[in-house]
């Protein structure tokens, strides 16, 4: 236990950055932290860290030590999460944000499905065009796309999703098919303007090369389904992921074009905040999202994905 306790003060004293800070986490006195800290090293035989008044410094031998000493304590208090979560019955408010159309074709019934299993969880679910501020906003846990940009949040990967570009035949038949990605710069494109992303810039990807192409775009809106509703009414090529479209390439209302280029990857995570990753409710639900999305194709087809 002293060998537990040691890694985890020294694995706090380095995230905290100074011996003041780790004091107040502690509710002891800076002297007793450079005491403890001490006591360590002697115990060691090496010195981990160059502090002054200011700051502090790893040395090589504690940059090891710190390491180690954050993989064997994150190791533990996974266990002991593990331990307690079974012996913890989820209950209580869980809020839930996530994408609209997303949230509405496949949240909202997983949602429904978990409470039945688990009567005693409240479930909130907001919808939004952008993503929120987990922190600021109070919500548990929300669902995102792509890339997590902020490196405090943890994410749990739950399905791969591919965006893919596509049209309706009566738009193809009358503009022709692009062959290669410059070819679209000669067609209506219909562009979702989302969040701070770069605006009617298309990147695709093939043999090892990306282009980055800027669309025309008669078509902007903020909306994904409105998106997909003016391109099955012919208005032009639309980039979207394969989740809301695999139906409708399927019954042939859309046909894929470029599918050999890949484009931006869009894959599903279930985002949240460190400090409530031992909750009973949110693990409860996270497991049980990446169980449904693994039960299941998101286009419900076994070969190539959509195709």
């Amino acid at each position: 236990m002293d060998a537990i306790s040691e890694l985890s003060f020294f694995v706090l004293l380095v995230n905290k950055k100074s011996l003041a800070a780790t004091a107040r986490s502690l509710n002891i006195t800076p002297p007793a932290v450079t005491k403890r800290l001490v006591k360590l090293e002697e115990r060691l035989g090496v010195r981990l860290l160059n502090r002054t008044t200011r700051k502090i410094a790893l040395t090589h031998e504690g940059e090891l030590y710190y390491q180690h000493a954050k993989r064997l304590v994150s190791e533990i208090e996974e266990v002991e999460a593990l331990v307690s979560r079974r012996n913890s019955e989820p209950s209580g408010l869980l809020r839930v944000n996530a994408p609209l159309g997303f949230g509405r074709s496949y949240i909202a019934g997983v949602m429904s499905e978990f409470s039945a299993k688990y009567p005693k969880v409240n479930l909130q679910l907001k919808l939004t065009d952008r993503p929120i501020n987990l922190a600021e906003d109070a919500f548990d846990l929300q669902i995102r796309f792509g890339e997590i940009p902020d490196s405090r949040l943890l994410a749990k990967h739950i399905a791969t999703n591919r965006r893919l570009l596509c049209a309706s035949p009566k738009y193809l038949n009358k503009n022709g098919i692009p062959i290669t990605a410059a070819d679209l710069s000669g067609h209506n494109c219909i562009v979702l303007k989302q969040n701070e992303a770069e605006f009617g810039i298309w990147r695709l990807r093939k043999d090892n090369k990306t282009e980055s192409i800027k669309v025309n775009s008669r078509l902007v809106t903020n909306d994904g389904s409105v998106a997909l509703k003016w391109a099955l009414d012919g208005h032009g090529i639309v980039m979207r992921a394969e989740w809301d479209i695999a139906s409708y390439i399927r019954s042939g209302e859309l046909v894929l074009v470029l599918s050999d280029y890949e484009t931006t990857m869009a894959d599903i995570y279930a985002v949240y905040l460190e400090r409530l990753s031992k909750s009973p409710k949110l693990a409860a639900f996270v497991e049980y999202l990446e169980a449904a999305f693994l039960s299941k194709d998101l286009s419900e087809s076994n070969d190539s994905r959509i195709w």
